[in-house]
């Protein structure tokens, strides 16, 4: 887990005697609240946008990695796939937010983390069972991981109605990064913020290959993107009531470098995404006891693969899909006593899927979601309970549809404080999830089935939260530790039949590990600190579908028995430093645990500094020059087999606010 902390103190001051008077300029300062993590009933990590800057992460996937019990699959390059799994129980079971809305893709089942920028995040938060608000859309508690993107508001000084945030970064791999933000404030109450990003690289990096006893320096080809993206954002605030709404559109075309087999470096696929979408969420506190919440989003989605190769008909393969979504939601939280609170979430949505493949049965997908949650506070016991009753539906135009697919699935957590004056906390949490098929899953090509049941799973946790301040050269010290135990049924694997693969419910997963983390603040003079964060992971991920297959309890594909990350960051006056570590063990990418299905462990190292200037002038000028050296070790590695990542590289930005 990467963990920062993040505090706003405003303090307004006035000095007063007989000959002088000085006057502060307000400052209006918006901040998202940051979660409950140590009294929280479920496991929460957060890393705030000044860590990620600070440590000088580069995209989404390095925030993500930082967290404990994650594993991200990374194709490697910039424009490659990066999907995240939490605690094994794989993409399709973890839940993307932005800004407190869910994102989908129901023909895949899992979102490419990789096309989000972090250049306008406030903050990542990664909850384990479902987030802790309980305001809170059904379908956010429909998975067994939540991962929240946060984006930042803007901020305004007294004088001033307009801010400006622009930076230019550059690097190594051809990478060029631009990016703008402007933002207005109507009136005390209204304010509008549009982003603009863009980003290219031709991704061609250097990198060893490995065959057998001989060894080549090799370079990485076809792994370059283009990507723009741009959003809009509208928040407005009253005494009661808050709107925040959002218009996003995304557009990107990259290369797929492929695997590396057999001398094989270069590849011809190419791949084409648009994404656009509008969002609103709205909350009323209609009186001292109630807060209504309503949710509304369009979404659509087009895709083009493309592969050059004298094997098709023609010499070319052209694959297009194009996703609709229609999605709404209502919820409703009272207090009904001052220890007992109640919320009550309906969600509907239509899901559409076309494409160009023959016989295209282009399904229409209806999904009703209700979810009943409770918060119950007793002395020092909290306990949060949770029953969410799913309905799906789907239509087709041609072909075999499924059946009418319902589920009722419960979830509970408490915390508990066994001392009154130590700030430990103890946590339990139980949590039965079920994915549901994809429309790959179901319909693609030969190898859909349309007979599929969900995946269902269960998750059991216990761990503890302990915060201090021992000693006076540490001013807080937390630990955190959670062990848990995931067991996944009717997992959907393809499986090879007579002739071809076939989608089925086949494989059955346990999974036994704990996550513990530590960070530390240490003040060594006036001005001057070191930040201290590291943690550790411990998974064991077996397959247990048969005890006659040759992989029975081995270790399933690409998860490490042991992982972990750690940073270092000096604050200081004149500039900021940071040093931070990601390691992962050795995995198999393969079923059977074998030697020759091993993938080798790694460790990444990265090394950022970091100054701000501030020029007085009417409202005031802040430029930050940042400099960081990723994997600056050089070490020469893989995530997915086959798929090298990059070796050292360097990157600047530069970055500017009015």
């Amino acid at each position: 887990m990467l963990c920062a902390w993040a505090s706003i103190v405003v303090v307004t001051a006035q000095e007063r005697d007989t000959t002088l008077e000085r006057r502060i300029d307000e400052v209006t300062v918006t901040a998202t609240p940051t979660p409950r993590r140590l009294t929280a009933t479920i496991p929460v990590q957060v890393v705030t946008g000044e860590a990620i800057r600070t440590l000088g992460l580069q995209n989404m996937a390095d925030a993500v990695r930082r967290f404990a019990g994650t594993t991200v699959r990374d194709y490697g390059g910039i424009g490659g796939m990066k999907t995240v799994s939490v605690r094994s129980l794989g993409a399709h079971h973890t839940a993307i937010s932005y800004d407190q809305v869910a994102m989908s893709n129901t023909q895949a089942g899992q979102i490419d983390i990789g096309r989000l920028s972090l250049d306008n995040v406030a903050m990542l938060t990664l909850s384990v069972g479902q987030e802790e608000d309980l305001l809170q859309s059904a379908r956010m508690s429909a998975s067994a991981a939540v991962l929240s993107i946060r984006t930042e508001a803007p901020q305004f000084t007294s004088k001033r109605r307009h801010s400006l945030q622009a930076h230019i970064r550059a690097g190594s791999f051809g990478f060029v990064n631009p990016y703008l933000r402007l933002a207005t404030r109507w009136n005390a109450h209204t304010a509008l913020s549009v982003d603009a990003n863009l980003l290219r690289a031709d991704g061609v990096y250097p990198f060893t290959l490995v065959n057998g006893s001989e060894r080549t320096r090799e370079k990485r080809y076809n792994s370059d993107i283009r990507s723009w993206h741009s959003e809009a954002n509208l928040y407005h605030t009253t005494d009661r009531s808050e709107l925040r709404a959002k218009v996003y559109a995304f557009r990107s075309e990259r290369g797929l470098p492929g695997s590396v087999v057999l001398y094989r470096t270069g590849n011809s696929e190419r791949l084409w995404d648009e994404n656009f979408f509008a969002q609103a969420n709205y909350r009323w506190k209609a009186n001292d006891r109630w807060t209504v919440q309503a949710q509304g989003k369009y979404n659509y989605s087009w895709n083009k693969y493309e592969d050059t190769d004298p094997k098709y008909e023609g010499g070319r393969q052209t694959d297009l899909n194009t996703q609709h979504e229609y999605y709404a939601s209502l919820a409703a939280m009272g207090q009904i006593t001052d220890r007992f609170k109640l919320s009550l979430a309906q969600d509907g949505a239509i899901n559409t899927l076309n494409n160009n493949v023959n016989d295209n049965p282009a399904p229409i997908r209806f999904t009703s979601l209700t979810a009943l949650r409770a918060r119950y506070r007793l002395g020092r016991v909290t306990m949060v309970g949770t029953a969410l009753a799913t309905l799906i539906t789907e239509r087709v135009k041609r072909g075999d549809r499924p059946a009418d697919r319902s589920q009722f699935t419960p979830s509970f957590s408490l915390t508990y404080r066994p001392l009154s004056d130590l700030d430990l906390n103890l946590r339990a949490l139980y949590k039965k999830t079920f994915r549901v098929p994809t429309f790959n899953d179901l319909y693609y090509l030969r190898i859909g089935n349309t007979g599929l049941r969900p995946e269902l799973a269960d998750e059991y946790n216990i761990g503890l939260t302990w915060t201090a301040a021992p000693a006076r050269l540490i001013d807080q010290i937390t630990l955190t530790w959670d062990g848990y135990y995931n067991e996944v049924r009717d997992k959907i694997v393809a499986f090879p039949s007579t002739y071809v693969w076939r989608m089925v419910n086949f494989g059955r997963v346990r999974i036994f590990g704990f996550d513990v983390a530590l960070t530390a603040g240490v003040p060594l003079t006036h001005g001057v600190r070191v930040d201290l964060q590291a943690n550790y992971t411990y998974q064991r991920a077996t397959d247990v579908t048969s005890p006659e297959a040759k992989n029975y309890r081995d270790q399933i594909p690409y998860t490490p028995l042991h992982s972990g990350s750690g940073s270092a960051a000096l604050r200081t006056p004149w500039i900021d430093a940071a040093y931070t570590v990601v390691a992962v063990g050795d995995r198999y990418y393969m079923s059977q645990n074998l030697p020759e299905n091993r993938v080798n462990g790694y460790a990444e190292h990265t090394i950022a500094l970091s100054r701000t200037f501030h020029i007085r002038h009417p409202g005031g000028c802040r430029i930050r020059v940042q400099a960081e050296c990723v994997n600056w070790m050089d070490a020469q590695y893989d995530i997915i087999k086959y798929y090298p990542m990059p070796g050292r590289s360097l990157r600047a930005t530069v970055a500017v606010t009015l």
